[in-house]
């Protein structure tokens, strides 16, 4: 039989850990075991990401998910604490800031009256509102902005260390080694998985948390979840001449964002491009598709140093964009969490806690998920995220 366990979670980034740490934190007694193949996470996607955190989204559910991980973010040095330790992540609360022109503000309208009503702090600024946060700005060709002050950005990779050692430390066992295949019963129940080593372990629970690698995961048992890699570059620059403010995490129109990290700024742009495990980051990209675009928005990128820049990969849902959170009515004991399209980061703490009172309970309390189940590809019922960055 191998090696047997309770719940087995392939994957060990920060949904994964999520999933862990609230499952372990909301009393389950079993043994839980993370399949990592990265053990320095160089590759995860959370650690090369822009670590935006937002309620600027287009459905209610998105909304109600960043509501709930705001105020994890907001305790998070201390209610993630271990033996003393506060577990840092930098939170800067300068808000997101989407700048308008007359096409944007009129299509965001429905958004925002939806983010208002449930409650978020958003508003439109005028051109000189908006000014008023970034003096240097070119607004010649824009109406306002769109701005949600307790919005804001931090460090993904503290986010991701502080998950992994609350899950370590309340009984969490991580392992090294690349899940190869899900592996099923005679029934068509879950029973585990076997690792690249040829390894097999099983448990009567398995949960698929391995962002962009889940997709290609989940067909070793022949099951078509819609998750594909899509890269994504982040480039990394000084100004000659700094900024007078600390910016908000700010999209301009074309879909390139900045935002500053530390002294210096980081920038990129939302292309779509093959979907490969490809972890390049190209210069001429920035320097023909980003470059010219920040300095058509603000002089002082006009002259600035690139020092470096970075890939990572979106675990991308190709069909509405959105998250999928569950199980599967005809796969007892497999469970996925994936397919968040770019805003992992953000709701990793609503869906580690929905799926931890799913797998326990089995049913939601906190946040009701149900919308984001894998069945939903069955029904044609899709949930389509329109605020994707």
């Amino acid at each position: 039989m191998g090696n047997t366990c309770d719940l087995i979670i392939a994957g060990g980034g920060v949904m994964a850990s999520s999933i862990a740490y609230n499952l372990l934190k909301d009393g389950y007694t079993g043994r839980i075991v993370l399949f990592e193949q990265d053990p320095v996470y160089e590759y995860a996607s959370t650690p090369r990401s822009a670590g935006g955190i937002r309620q600027i989204f287009s459905t209610e559910l998105n909304i109600r998910m960043s509501q709930y991980g705001l105020q994890i973010f907001k305790k998070f040095a201390e209610d993630m604490a271990i033996n003393g330790e506060p577990a840092e992540i930098d939170f800067k609360q300068r808000g997101y800031l989407f700048l308008a022109n007359e096409r944007i503000l009129t299509g965001m309208q429905a958004q925002i009256a939806l983010q208002q009503r449930l409650g978020v702090n958003v508003e439109v600024r005028t051109v000189e509102e908006t000014l008023a946060l970034i003096p240097e700005l070119n607004v010649s060709d824009l109406v306002g902005s769109v701005f949600s002050p307790e919005d804001g950005y931090l460090d993904p990779y503290s986010v991701m260390q502080g998950y992994i050692k609350q899950a370590k430390h309340l009984g969490a066992e991580y392992i090294h080694e690349q899940v190869a295949a899900f592996l099923r019963d005679v029934t068509g129940t879950i029973a585990g998985v076997r690792l690249a080593t040829g390894e097999t372990w099983h448990a009567k629970v398995v949960v698929n948390a391995c962002g962009a690698w889940s997709g290609d995961l989940s067909k070793t048992m022949g099951v078509d979840l819609p998750v594909v890699p899509l890269r994504r570059q982040i480039f990394h620059f000084d100004l000659a001449k700094p900024l007078k403010n600390p910016l908000p995490l700010t999209v301009d129109v074309s879909g390139v964002y900045f935002r500053h990290e530390g002294p210096k700024i980081i920038a990129g742009l939302s292309n779509t491009v093959p979907y490969e495990y490809n972890f390049q980051w190209e210069k001429p990209f920035f320097e023909n598709e980003i470059w010219p675009v920040l300095a058509k928005r603000c002089p002082n990128f006009e002259t600035l140093k690139l020092e470096r820049g970075w890939a990572g990969l979106y675990d991308f849902n190709l069909v509405d964009q959105n998250g999928i959170i569950g199980g599967y009515s005809d796969i007892p004991g497999y469970y996925v969490a994936t397919g968040f399209s770019g805003h992992g980061l953000q709701h990793a703490p609503a869906a580690g806690k929905a799926l931890s009172e799913l797998i326990r309970l089995g049913h939601y309390e906190t946040l009701d998920v149900r919308a984001l189940s894998p069945e939903r590809f069955k029904t044609g019922q899709y949930i389509l995220e329109e605020g994707i960055v």
